[in-house]
């Protein structure tokens, strides 16, 4: 049994995360300030009892016995962190910091959820590892995308400075349960446009393409990740290469839901990516041939499953 810190624990992807590690028989701890994260989410995890759950902020020092440490605590949709941009940029970098640290003091491996923001607005395509992006370090982007850049240098640093066990993975567009329905996401949008029955707003022309992951599948990239050697610290990334137009999602889940809504194309926003699909090459040599599994017409149909039950 490890000791496992989950920082964002009660967010989307950490709740899930948090549900496999238990289910592999590990002893986890929840760390949440729930700006972001829902108790909902983990509230079945209390039957556990090798679950705890702290309320705490990442930009503050955290002391704790852990054997790993999963950093993914950072609001991740455009709606939360624009809402606060230095508060969105502290808990980045402070908390890539203060998680660093920790990792330092006990030994511990540390994994840090990156993100395909870094390669912002991408010239190449498709976005391979070792593409340096195209960001505006000024933009209403910015204090998430180069929040996430600066925590990536920090993770290196500690790692070729202090030999702090790093993994670092970028994640691309998932989806799944325990999104929350006002997050701003694409998928989310639509899903409650169309059981809503209104309308649904691209916006854009509708042919900027997203690569869509199940949480299922993004959930056991992670968990691989921990599992590699010290020889692989990333950066990795964790995403579908299977390319679909923003109006092709829009038009599957309305056919999935059955729903009337219509489909209304609004301007794009400023620095908003026009394509975005991984190269998983080189994530595919180091998982054990790790490739997203759920396609996304079962993948959509259990997650508008999971909002029309919530």
């Amino acid at each position: 049994m490890k000791r496992i810190l989950v920082t964002g624990g009660a967010g989307f992807v950490g709740s899930h995360l948090c549900q496999r590690l238990l289910n592999d028989g590990n002893e986890v701890i929840c760390l949440d300030n729930f700006y972001t994260g829902n108790k909902k989410n983990i509230t079945h995890l209390l039957d556990y009892p090798n679950f705890e759950v702290v309320r705490h902020d990442v930009t503050i020092p955290y002391y704790a016995e852990v054997d790993e440490i999963f950093n993914l605590a950072c609001p991740a949709s455009p709606v939360f962190y624009q809402h606060n941009p230095i508060k969105t940029i502290k808990t980045s970098v402070l908390g890539a910091i203060n998680m660093l640290g920790l990792a330092k003091r006990v030994n511990a491996t540390i994994l840090q959820a990156s993100t395909s923001e870094v390669y912002g607005n991408p010239l190449k395509h498709p976005q391979k590892e070792d593409y340096w992006g195209n960001v505006n370090p000024i933009g209403i982007r910015s204090c998430y995308d180069e929040g996430k850049r600066c925590a990536e240098s920090l993770f290196v640093n500690y790692n070729n400075q202090n030999k702090v066990k790093i993994k670092i993975v970028r994640i691309f567009n998932t989806y799944g349960p325990n999104m929350q329905a006002n997050d701003g996401r694409v998928v989310s949008n639509f899903i409650m446009q169309a059981i809503n029955g209104n309308d649904i707003t691209i916006y854009g022309d509708g042919m900027q393409t997203r690569s869509f992951q199940y949480i299922d599948d993004l959930i056991d990239g992670l968990i691989r990740m921990m599992q590699t050697g010290d020889q692989c610290t990333g950066p990795l990334n964790l995403g579908n290469p299977v390319e679909f137009t923003i109006l092709e999602l829009a038009q599957l889940i309305i056919s999935i839901t059955g729903s009337k809504s219509k489909i209304v194309f609004m301007p794009l926003p400023d620095d908003d990516p026009v394509k975005r699909k991984p190269d998983i090459t080189k994530t595919q040599e180091h998982l054990n041939n790790w490739s997203p599994e759920v396609s996304l017409i079962d993948g959509l149909k259990c997650t508008i499953e999971y909002f029309l039950n919530n």
